[in-house]
């Protein structure tokens, strides 16, 4: 084999398709990621189930230190899984439903082809 015929012959894997994901696996990679952590997890089912919660409301509910829980905050609000509003000194999260709604409508196609 010539260099050149295996140079072009390891870009590509037989039975493959060179297509890039789509929009809708790149978003549910996102979400999925911002996910990947039970703490987060446990963040967002208590933010759905109290409505709203400042920060320190979410720290007494997580065994963990509160920079450890604002870290995770950040990486939920970066993934638009939650918002945060400016109330004085504090920070009230709350679930964004268009996030949640987004996620559901992704998981539940996954199996659809």
């Amino acid at each position: 084999m010539t260099p050149t015929a295996r140079a072009s012959s390891r870009g590509t894997k037989r039975g493959r398709s060179s297509t890039a994901p789509s929009t809708s696996d790149v978003d549910l990679a996102r979400l999925a990621k911002a996910l990947g952590h039970p703490a987060r997890v446990a963040i967002v089912r208590r933010l759905l189930s109290a409505g709203e919660c400042v920060c320190g409301q979410i720290v007494e509910g997580l065994p963990l230190a509160q920079a450890t829980v604002s870290q995770h905050l950040k990486v939920l609000k970066g993934a638009g899984l939650i918002t945060g509003e400016v109330d004085g000194p504090r920070v009230c999260y709350c679930v964004n439903p268009k996030a949640v709604q987004r996620i559901q409508e992704l998981i539940g196609a996954i199996g659809a082809f």
